[in-house]
């Protein structure tokens, strides 16, 4: 028969260890925090100053209000299950939780690369920018990743939901994700997997492409064009810290959904998804707003 006999699933975290729970808790509370308290200031600051109105700071909001929903699609279940004997989820938390990780890390993705295009008709192509890069046409993009981003995740959640977990109901993972419900489905799952490795690799490839493309066409175009070394200099600082966003994002990214499951490599997962679901919402803005002096004067203005 067609049918879910597992109702609910045990998260079974990052280690079993008792000691280490509390302390665990405390390091992942402080990053929640960093996270949604500098995410949140960026959002704030960006919405209330009229000189930030422009498409660049609009993506960058955009980030932000990402990285807060992304992090708290998994950090408070972590934390809850770091202080708690009883760690499961239900199954439709669970398929709810992996719909929510998916829609907003996809979207993330491409939002990556639209903010690469961004400074790619900025730097390279400055007196089109104001006539491409009109509010209309930013919007337009926001919008189509984000729809994009929702229906990429409801294709895996709901073809996810249609497997059969009859068997063990351990998720060696601190999150529900499709890769670990694979495991521990029962049947055929090769749709599934060919969904994953295609839909998700076409998204996560093309988006990281497109980024890279206009990284190197801007890096290309200054040390072709610029003939100040100090606004070389700045520009490539700039370049280099968006860039490490990226890579701190993409490259765990890529190893998880494209390569082949294995069962070795099952427990390590969550190592590589802490760098992009926990550590890089975090960092996004320091490294988008440390070199900033358009953002670090409105937040200067804020507290005042």
């Amino acid at each position: 028969m067609n049918q879910t006999l597992v109702t609910e699933f045990l998260l079974l975290g990052m280690t079993d260890i008792q000691e280490l729970q509390p302390f665990l808790f405390g390091v992942f509370l402080t990053i929640y925090f960093l996270n949604v308290s500098g995410n949140g200031a960026i959002l704030m600051i960006v919405i209330s100053d009229p000189r930030l109105h422009s498409p660049m700071y609009f993506f960058l909001g955009n980030l932000s209000c990402l990285d807060i929903f992304y992090s708290t699609v998994t950090l408070p279940k972590m934390l809850k299950n770091f202080l708690s004997t009883h760690k499961t989820i239900s199954f439709s938390g669970c398929i709810s939780q992996l719909h929510f990780f998916h829609f907003l890390g996809s979207t993330e993705a491409m939002l990556l690369a639209v903010m690469a295009f961004d400074r790619f008709m900025a730097i390279c192509k400055p007196l089109h920018y104001t006539a491409v890069m009109r509010p209309q046409f930013c919007t337009q993009m926001a919008t189509t990743i984000w729809i994009i981003g929702f229906f990429h995740a409801l294709l895996h959640s709901i073809m996810t939901s249609r497997l059969n977990f009859c068997g063990s109901n351990h998720i060696h993972h601190f999150f529900c994700d499709v890769k670990p419900l694979l495991e521990l489905a029962c049947g055929n799952t090769e749709l599934n997997q060919w969904l994953l490795n295609t839909v998700t690799g076409t998204i996560a490839i093309s988006s990281f492409f497109l980024t890279l493309l206009s990284y190197f066409y801007i890096i290309t175009y200054l040390f072709f064009k610029t003939h100040s070394c100090s606004m070389l200099h700045k520009a490539l600082s700039t370049c280099a810290s968006h860039f490490m966003v990226v890579m701190l994002f993409y490259a765990p990214v890529l190893f998880i959904y494209i390569f082949p499951a294995s069962g070795s490599s099952m427990d390590k997962d969550w190592i590589i998804a802490i760098m992009y679901s926990v550590v890089t919402p975090v960092l996004n803005p320091l490294i988008y707003t440390l070199r900033n002096k358009e953002v670090k004067g409105a937040l200067g203005r804020v507290i005042r």
